[in-house]
């Protein structure tokens, strides 16, 4: 099978149609996980529409002599090889700010739910216990501390959804840029740990972010301090994580994002008798309406590169 589009993940199916209504289109949403069989169906391929887990590698590329560019569903770009692309002068397309509300809200959502954990209480009142005083012991986030760790759009999303709910923000980030009638405070990366009731990483994976949460960086955060990972599952040590977590320093992560997607369940087993800790199959950025958005920003600028408008 050969067309001039190969789709290898999910989306919105007018905005498939919106494709197929221009040119030949070829969509199998397994092919991200088959990467030989990926290969054997790009030869005339001129665009990819892909997400997070279909890996753009050398041998891909060398497969597809006529790809011109690839459309990504989402924002990160770990999984392409982004050199060889430039190389061979294929256009890589994100679709950036196109689920940030939907990321955001995930993150509002998992500071209410490690702040205040009563989210675990149905199958305690369904066994006939009635725990009121050990989860009335929860808090509010009105006049906690966020610390925001990479001040992208997510990040600025999430800290003027925080704000606005009484929070206090800061904000790491190398390239930190004030916001108009945004009151965050720009701060180290040691100073936001050390002063944050709740942390969220909004920062890409390279080299210097891999395992930027480990024991050492754990020791420097509050006692009770939540933590909350919709950026990459590599930025966060999982055994330091789950050590922190059973010992009480930590109060409780929500973790959305995994090094290996889906993760082997031994690699979660790690986690297994914690009450503490909330673990989501990436979904903080897919929604209804954040599928719909990121499509439709994709597929519209692939054919507008193809020229099919």
């Amino acid at each position: 099978m050969t067309a001039d589009i190969i789709i290898t993940e999910f989306l919105d199916k007018d905005a498939e149609r919106f494709l197929t209504n221009k040119t030949s289109v070829f969509r199998d949403d397994q092919l991200a996980f088959d990467p030989d069989r990926l290969c054997s169906v790009v030869s005339a391929a001129r665009a990819l529409i892909i997400r997070n887990r279909t890996i753009i590698d050398t041998k891909l590329l060398d497969a597809a002599p006529h790809l011109a560019v690839i459309g990504r569903l989402g924002v990160g770009l770990d999984n392409i090889d982004m050199a060889a692309c430039q190389k061979r002068q294929i256009t890589v397309i994100p679709a950036i700010g196109a689920n940030s509300d939907s990321v955001a809200e995930y993150v509002i959502t998992a500071m209410l739910v490690m702040m205040r954990p009563v989210w675990n209480a149905t199958t305690a009142m369904i066994d006939g216990t009635f725990p009121r005083q050990l989860m009335g012991q929860g808090c509010e986030i009105g006049g906690k501390v966020l610390a925001v760790i990479g001040y992208g759009g997510i990040g600025r999303n999430v800290a003027r959804r925080a704000s606005a709910m009484g929070m206090q923000v800061m904000a790491y980030d190398p390239a930190f840029q004030p916001q108009a009638g945004l009151d965050v405070i720009a701060a180290s990366l040691p100073e936001c740990l050390a002063a944050a009731d709740a942390i969220s990483l909004h920062m890409p994976l390279t080299d210097d972010t891999r395992h930027m949460i480990n024991a050492e960086t754990i020791s420097q955060m509050k006692t009770g301090a939540v933590l909350i990972n919709t950026a990459r599952g590599g930025m966060i040590d999982h055994v330091a994580l789950a050590n922190s977590l059973r010992s009480g320093d930590l109060g409780g992560a929500a973790i959305d994002v995994f090094t290996d997607e889906p993760p082997a369940q031994d690699a979660l087993a790690i986690f297994r008798g914690l009450d503490n800790i909330w673990l989501t199959p990436h979904i903080a950025g897919v929604t209804q309406e954040a599928t719909k958005r990121v499509s439709w920003m994709t597929v519209e600028a692939v054919a507008k590169h193809l020229c099919l408008e």
